[in-house]
């Protein structure tokens, strides 16, 4: 605070600040006298005469009497306080004064305790006294090790003290009932947990004498709707108990829990532990009350703990809120509070039941004789139970009833249940009557008035409050039924009195059966609750709650613990009254207790003796409110021994005190406290009148006799801005509780479907007219709204003033405050409040509701005018209601006002300036918004009552606003018909175009205007574009054109940002985005129409991202251009027949399906490929079948407008047969190859889907035809048949294969000598195949088309890179839109090096160049979103599918590597085109040499040969094979191992049986040379010497070198194995021979064969052939050549190899 004077620029010193004043009593002589001390106070406590004072930087000073320091100062005056040293070096921050002890807090949350202990309230045991502050430890025993508590506030008695932890939980220690602890060993020395507020968020306490008080936050909605326990934690017994009769069942839910006191006054009782306490109260309105006769002798015996709500309830109903009107209404319950206290039932003639004879008398109408005599004697019996008339004062003095009465009710209750089964439904309805028709009459006589209005503001409500008696007996019942826990069980109906009404009794109904009740009851209206339950969620922890609960424990011989009687409570207990009255603050003086509301209000009850509870209501021991005059708001309570102290608003902000109790007149201090002589007393609080000269009070502290007042003096400056801020905030919420509580709440109650008030005789019910007839359905859903943005905007208003509040009493600053630092919370309940305020104006909703409140508020609404601050006369009852709803806005202007002034205190440099004037424009800017919306539903709801009555049923809307209309001709339609009538009526959402009884409706979020230039016309028009049709407007003016432009503009743009946040009228653009996002239904495009579209628009038609939906179904999501789908996106479209859906995701063009794309149809097929004009097109491959994973068919091949045309391969799995050929309009047609399950290969023509034409059949055993065929599988003409043996058949053939052939022709066998013979009738294959270079084209046709190109090789290289780089670009930014489609971070970074054009596709091709090439070609590949990515990606899919299954047929391999040869030629055509100087297939590539060799040499060592080196030619083998080749290895090499499986099975065989022999053996038997034997082998690092029987030592790392073979792809690959292989032996062999040795192939060849053996390659015959197949051309005549023809030797040699 010194920092931010230093900075305001004021000339107030600290010596101006924190000012005590002290003095006693209240009489117009007294005067205050001022404490100096050299710092400002923050805060002080009293004691009976002792006080503490806490001073800024953490000191502590006392003054007064201080008998606890013996050895000290015992007394000093309060004018001259003394430090309290032994807190030197801690920082203080709260300070509290019992009786006769004090306490402090320091910042730490560490307790301080010093004075009186004899009762332990200081918390120290072995001492009597604590003469200096003592540290107090506050240990919680639950942990392990325990752990000190962090305290928050401290609070003292006479004999106890209570500390509230960080945690929220209590803590006592001392002596007596009010610790609230489960003992009965007193005193308690160290700090114990109050286990039954565990669990609770308890906000404050406070301590009186001999009881407590607990500020308590309610418990959250779903808290509260936990089971609650069903047995007592006390006494063990059921909380509920349920009685099962023959129609109904009884459930009660009181319960009295036998907890006993132990009292400390001398010759008081003392209840042992062993001792089990009285019963004597009614356990339930049903059951009858047991007897217990006490012993004890006659006396003030208050040992009786009395833990029943529900009689609680009952007693706060009868003798509280019932009579809380006028002081004459006392008479309905008893006056005295000793009538008060008789909770056991009143005598017969105070019965608020019938009485028993009317109940006999109707029984023998509607039953016989015997069971109205049975009835009779039950209510007789139960009606000789009744005490005396007398017995009354009995029970009050000594609080141990000796007989224990059965109320009338129980009586009642007995006979009901007990008849209901013989007598039936009439008897209930018997019941019923005298329940539900008398009951009101008879249970409330003559209660009038506004009492049930919480609150209970003064005066009332002229001609009577009609809502006054439904809302008592609601509350009533409400107080009545709580549960166990008063908070758990409050369902706040009193926040939905009107709306919720149930006419049933506690212990009535619940006796009723459901059914009776169910038809008893009337339609019910939703409630709408007045009371946000549990505040806003916005403003959380940031504002106090107003949700809260107090709770009482202790003594309560005066009343003070507010629960209706004088008895003790050993544990707290909700006040239930004061559960909904949003307490903020709770004090407690020597015998009494106060409570503040929000509503700056104050609850007073307890000990009156000197009129300190500020009326002179009976009785006292239920909370009242003080009697103050209208106007009066306080804000601060203090209370003494036997006064209270009060701080409030007046006329003006700045604060007065009121006094209320006894007067101490001059003399007479130090007069006993119970002697009355030389004291009088107040009835009311009375006006201190010296307050005004305090300054500006901060807060306000009593105890014993004593009053004290902290001020502040700073005139017009920053305390008084900071206080006129609270009190503004303070009046408002006074005044908005008035509104919700006069007006609103009882406009509710008329939404009841029957409105039934009683006369004051209280016979003939009136009905009125249901509020929801009057308004209608709308209007009253939208009255239901105000009422919830209302009671939103009150209750963030009621928080806002307690912080402003809490602010005040604490550090007066203004850096902490809510409305700076979280405006929005503010600014948008404001904006929701004005909304619905707007609505219901819009909608005729005050004209509606002036009708039924005319009926409400009478002729004269002088409440009404009152409260909406209006003076004009006569002024229309609807203008009226709008007034006072609009009334909240003018509150914002209050808060800028109040900002700014608060601004001025500082330098206009300065931060907090800033800050302030921050908030000040804010609010200010939302005041003139909001009074804009204000207008603009004015305005709106005057034209709608101008305008036609057809249309306006179908235009109208809550939350449609006009902005401007044509009805005065300033706008026409061009080329409209003379006689036409158009009018325009622009709306904040659309454009109206009106034509007689016919009206369009054009939605502004897809509104186009444009001006049309005047220069060619001489026309003021404005072009409109929707998005189906365009209109030319023509304007009278280009004033005119220019107001309808603007307006049209900013109206789109307000739609389209979300119209109605604050401050939109500022810096809003000229107009608005011709691209933007919007929703629309179309109504006459005939592909579109009644569909509705969401997404990106640009000139009235989608372009972007969107989705269609169809009302048939249909759904489109993905892109648009220019209206139509375009790019990528995904379709679903249902089959009726099927009830399943067909799903295309894939490329779009011009509204058609174009491009790759997957369709699964609804059948279960499945399609993926090239559409084009929504017909399957170019490659693709088709799944049939109900499941995909395993399809009866699959097709892959070319498709030409929906049909299989050109090459493909259909799979027929059920058939078991795979046809690889040609097609026409999905017929097989041309050459083709079939391949079965069972070996039977075909190759020749087919025609019309047969096999006609020339062919080539042969079987699994090579049994061989050749000739001509007519249908499938059937021989017919011309041919050949080959046996396997070489014998064959020549002539003509009919007949199907397998089924028996006719033959006519000749037998040839030929020479058994003749070895030739059998190869010139061998068939060479793949002759009537498809040709490599004709398979697949259309594959690398749309590979060449997306690099651009119409044709193989016809097009720009340039363009062909940037297609490239868009495919990519488009590629990613949908994987990243699409989250199921995420790329790793590895891809991500491949597709960003990839989309950058590479520089080595120009200039000549170096080895530099070709290396990043090859690096470039390996990166693409594996992309598939690259063009070669895709291409191989496809060639691969196709690959597999010819060759795997089926198609494993050892007869395909020539046509299997063929068809990897003529992908090689086709993809480096491709890759030729984009890098245009690289060389042709076998071109060399110029190198220095220096240069690094190519990868197929990296590793290898120098050579002598000369060669050309792989690296230096260029081949497509060798570009292309290492990325190629390791996808297609598996379905390549089976073939080759189908192929080669009767050599490999005789090579295998052989291996086996030589490789039984030992390395020595086999060496010698191989015939290698003896000085090529190794002599010693290293085994695990040691030269062990070879012998006869070592086996597989020798060689050993060429031999594992060769294995390596088998885990390699590609030729290259597989001969720098075998040239390792060899360098291996070599190196082996030098180590023991001298170093210029020479390898002759006589000696190496056997030496090579013996590795070759040793390695055991499974099927190194196909590895041979497949090298051989696929080895670059330029290779084979060098190293590597000669190295592989070793090899190919050794493995026929192995065949051949003879073993003896």
């Amino acid at each position: 605070m010194e920092s931010q004077r230093k900075s305001s620029g004021e000339e107030d010193s600290s010596g101006e600040r924190g000012l005590l004043h002290t003095w006693k009593g209240y009489s117009y002589s007294v005067t205050p006298e001022r404490v100096l001390l050299s710092r400002p106070v923050l805060q002080a406590a009293l004691g009976t005469r002792h006080g503490v004072l806490l001073v800024e930087g953490g000191q502590v000073y006392s003054f007064g009497e201080f008998p606890w320091k013996q050895s000290q100062v015992s007394e000093v005056g309060p004018l001259k306080p003394v430090l309290e040293s032994a807190l030197s070096g801690q920082r203080v921050v709260a300070v509290a004064a019992g009786s006769f002890h004090s306490g402090a807090l320091t910042e730490d949350g560490g307790v301080h305790m010093w004075g009186e202990n004899s009762f332990g309230q200081c918390g120290l045991s072995s001492l009597t006294v604590v003469p200096n502050p003592t540290p107090v430890a506050v240990m919680d025993p639950d942990t392990s090790p325990p752990h000190t508590i962090r305290v928050l506030e401290l609070a003292c008695g006479e004999q106890h003290s209570l500390a509230l932890s960080a945690q929220h939980e209590v803590w006592a220690w001392g002596s007596g009932c009010q610790l609230g602890l489960v003992t009965t060993v007193f005193p308690v020395w160290k700090p114990q947990k109050v286990e039954h507020l565990v669990g609770r968020h308890v906000l404050q306490v406070a301590c009186g004498a001999f009881h407590s008080l607990a500020l308590v936050r309610c418990l959250p909605p779903q808290e509260s709707r936990r089971p609650l326990p069903d047995k007592c934690g006390q006494c063990n017994q059921l909380l509920y108990t349920m009685t099962d009769k023959e129609d109904h069942v009884i459930i009660s839910d009181s319960h009295y829990c036998p907890l006993g006191v132990e009292l400390l006054a001398e010759g008081e009782a003392r209840l042992g532990p062993g001792r089990s306490p009285p019963l004597g109260l009614q356990s339930s309105p049903s059951e009858p009350l047991s007897s217990h006769t006490s012993d004890s002798a006659p006396g003030p015996h208050p040992s009786i703990t009395e833990h029943t709500d529900y009689e609680r309830g009952r007693t706060v109903a009868q003798n509280g809120e019932v009579l809380t009107t006028t002081d004459t209404d006392i008479s309905a319950a008893g006056t005295d509070s000793d009538r008060a206290v008789g909770v056991g039932g009143a005598g017969s003639r105070n019965s608020p039941y019938p009485d028993d004879q009317a109940v006999k008398e109707y029984l023998k109408k509607l039953s016989d004789t015997s069971l109205a005599e049975e009835t009779a004697k039950m209510t007789i019996a139960g009606a000789s139970f009744q005490p005396p008339a007398d017995s009354l004062d009995l029970l009050t003095s000594d609080l141990i009833p000796r007989v224990m009465p059965v109320t009338t009710s129980s009586a009642l209750n007995s006979l009901v249940s007990s008849c209901a089964s013989a007598v039936g439904e009439r008897v209930v309805s018997t019941y019923e009557a005298l329940s539900l028709k008398k009951m009101i009459n008879y249970y409330y006589p003559g209660v009038v008035g506004v009492a049930g209005v919480p609150g209970g503001i003064p005066g009332g409500v002229p001609g009577g409050f009609p809502g006054g008696p439904a809302e008592e007996r609601v509350r009533l019942e409400e107080s009545m039924q709580g549960k166990k826990s008063c908070s758990t069980g409050d369902i706040r109906e009193e926040e939905a009195e009107g709306l919720s009404r149930r006419l049933s009794l506690p212990g009535l109904l619940s006796q009723v059966s459901p059914r009776l009740l169910r038809r008893a009851s009337r339609p019910r209206v939703r409630a709408v609750p007045l009371t946000p339950v549990g505040g806003l969620p916005e403003a959380g922890e940031l504002l106090p709650s107003l949700q809260t609960e107090v709770w009482s424990w202790g003594r309560g011989e005066e009343g003070q613990l507010g629960h209706g009687d004088n008895l003790p409570r050993l544990q707290p207990l909700c006040i239930k009254c004061l559960s909904s009255k949003e307490v903020v603050l709770v004090a407690a003086g020597a015998h009494h207790s106060l409570a503040l509301t929000a509503q700056s209000q104050v609850f007073s009850w307890g000990s009156n003796s000197s009129g300190q509870l500020g009326h002179m209501a009976s009785p006292t021991t239920i909370p009242r409110l003080a009697t103050l005059s209208e106007g009066i708001r306080v804000w601060d309570v203090g209370a003494g021994a036997q006064h209270t102290l009060l701080l409030a608003d007046g006329d003006c902000y700045q604060p007065i005190l009121y006094y209320s109790g006894q007067q101490v007149r001059e003399g007479a201090q130090d007069a006993p406290q119970d002697q009355t002589e030389g004291y009088s007393y107040t009835q009311q609080p009375v006006l201190l009148p010296f307050c005004m000269n305090l300054g500006y009070v901060s807060g306000v502290f009593a105890g014993g006799q004593s009053c004290v007042a902290l001020a502040d003096r700073s005139v017009m400056g920053f305390s008084a801005s900071l206080h006129e801020l609270a009190a503004a905030e303070r009046k408002f919420y006074c005044k908005l509780s008035s509104v919700k509580n006069h007006i609103l709440r009882p406009l509710l109650d008329l939404g009841e479907d029957y409105c039934c008030r009683y006369s004051s005789a209280g016979q003939r019910p009136w009905v009125r007219e249901s509020l929801s007839t009057a308004l209608g359905l709308a209007s009253t859903v939208l009255l239901r709204s105000l009422a919830r943005c209302y009671s939103h905007l009150c209750h963030l208003t009621g928080q806002h003033s307690a912080s402003l509040t809490a602010n005040l009493r604490r550090r007066r600053e203004f850096k902490s405050l809510v409305m700076l630092e979280h405006a929005s919370i503010f600014l948008d309940t404001y904006n929701e409040y004005c909304c619905s305020v707007g609505n219901f104006l819009v909608m005729g909703g005050f004209q509606a509701l002036a009708k039924p409140s005319l009926e409400f508020f009478g002729k004269c609404p002088e409440l009404l005018q009152r409260l909406a601050e209006s003076s004009e006369e006569n002024i229309p009852l609807s203008d009226l209601l709008v007034t006072l709803f609009y009334l909240p806005m003018r509150h914002l202007h209050e808060y800028g006002r109040l900002l700014l002034k608060l601004g001025t205190c500082f330098e206009v440099s300065s931060v907090d300036y800033q800050k302030l004037q921050d908030g000040c424009s804010k609010f200010e800017a939302l005041a003139l918004h909001l009074k804009r919306r204000r207008k603009e539903a004015e305005y709106t709801y005057h034209f709608w009552k101008s305008f036609p009555g057809k249309m306006t049923d179908s235009l109208r809307n809550p939350r449609r606003r006009l902005i401007c209309e044509s009805s005065n001709k300033a706008l026409t339609l061009q080329n409209s018909g003379r006689f036409s009538v158009n009018w325009f009526i622009l709306f904040n959402d659309a454009l109206v175009h009106a034509q007689f009884s016919t009206h369009h409706v054009f939605p502004l979020a897809t509104l186009w205007v444009e001006p049309i230039p005047e220069e060619n016309t001489g026309l003021h028009g404005l072009k409109v574009i929707s998005p189906e049709e365009t209109f030319t407007l023509l304007a009278c003016s280009s004033m005119e054109k220019a107001k309808w432009l603007r307006s049209i503009n900013q109206a789109v743009d307000q739609a389209m940002s979300g119209a109605g946040q604050s401050g939109s009228g500022a810096g809003q653009r000229a107009e608005p985005p011709i691209s933007r996002t919007a929703s629309y239904t179309f109504y006459k495009d005939s592909r579109l129409k009644e569909a509705i579209y969401e997404g990106r628009w640009l000139a009235g038609k989608p372009n972007g991202r969107g989705m269609v939906k169809w009302l048939d179904g249909r759904i489109y999501t993905g892109t648009f251009k220019n209206g139509l789908e375009d790019g990528f996106g995904d379709y679903v479209m249902p089959s009726k027949t099927l009830n399943l859906n067909d799903h295309y995701q894939g490329h779009w063009k011009e509204g058609k399906m174009h491009g790759i794309g997957t369709y699964k149809y609804a059948t279960g097929e499945l399609y993926e490929g090239s559409f084009q004009d929504n017909m399957r097109h170019g490659h693709g491959m088709l799944r049939s079948g109900t499941l995909n994973s395993s399809s009866p068919s699959v097709f892959i091949g070319q498709w030409v407008h929906d049909k299989k045309t050109g090459y493909g391969v259909f799979d027929d799995i059920t058939r078991g047969e795979k046809y690889m050929g040609m097609w026409q309009d999905d017929q097989r047609q041309g050459t083709g190859v079939i391949v079965t399950q069972f070996g039977l290969y075909y190759e020749g023509a087919f025609n019309n889907n047969k096999m006609q034409g020339t062919g080539v059949l042969l079987s699994e055993d090579n049994t061989t035809y050749e000739g001509e065929f007519s249908e499938d599988w059937t021989l017919n003409g011309k041919g050949v048949l080959t046996m396997p043996n070489g014998d064959y058949f020549e002539g003509s053939f009919t007949g199907e294969w397998g089924s028996g052939l006719k033959v006519t022709g000749s037998f040839f066998k030929p020479n058994l000598y003749d070895s030739d013979g059998d190869k010139g009738r061998a068939v060479k294959l793949g002759r009537l195949a498809v040709r490599p270079e004709e398979k697949w084209r259309v594959v690398f046709e749309e590979c060449w088309m997306r690099l651009g190109c119409e044709a193989p090789g016809q097009g720009e290289n340039q363009r062909a890179w940037e297609n490239i780089a868009v495919a990519l670009t488009t590629s990613r930014r949908r994987h990243r839109d699409s989250p199921e489609m995420n790329l790793s971070r590895t891809q991500n970074r491949t597709l960003e090096s990839l989309e950058f054009i590479p520089q080595q596709h120009v200039g000549p091709v170096t080895m530099e160049k070709y290396d990043s090439i090859r690096r470039y070609l390996i990166k693409a590949c594996d992309t598939p979103l690259h063009p070669l990515g895709w291409l191989m990606e496809t060639l691969v899919a196709v690959y597999r599918m010819t060759y795997v299954g089926v198609g494993a047929n050892r007869r395909l391999l020539l046509q299997a590597v063929n068809e990897i040869m003529s992908y090689l030629a086709r993809i480096f055509q491709l890759v030729r085109f984009l890098f245009p100087d690289l060389p042709e297939e076998g071109g060399a590539i110029p190198e220095p040499s220096s240069d690094p060799q190519d990868k197929k040499d990296s590793n290898c060592a120098d050579t002598q040969l000369e060669s050309p080196k792989p690296g230096r030619v260029v081949s497509s083998s060798a570009l292309l094979l290492p990325v190629l080749l390791p996808r297609l290895y598996p379905p390549l090499f089976t073939l080759y191992a189908l192929e080669k499986e009767r050599e490999d099975d005789v090579y295998w065989e052989c291996v086996l049986r030589l490789n039984k022999q030992p390395d020595v053996a086999l060496l010698a038997f191989l015939g290698v040379q003896h000085r090529f034997h190794s002599v010693s082998v290293p085994v695990l690092g040691e030269k062990t010497e070879v012998v006869s029987s070592t086996k597989d030592a020798c060689f050993a790392s060429a031999t594992e070198t060769l294995q390596q073979i088998s885990t390699t792809f590609t030729p290259s690959d597989k001969l720098q194995v075998i040239q390792l292989t060899f360098e291996e032996i070599t190196k082996e062999v030098m180590s023991s021979l001298e170093d210029n040795f020479l390898w002759s192939m006589d000696d190496l060849f056997p030496v090579f064969l013996y590795v070759v053996l040793r390695a055991r390659i499974r099927n190194l015959g196909s590895e041979v052939s497949l090298i051989e197949d696929l080895m670059d051309p330029c290779v084979q005549h060098g190293e590597h050549g000669i190295m592989f023809t070793t090899l190919k030797a050794c493995y026929y040699q192995i065949q051949h190899e003879k073993t003896t």
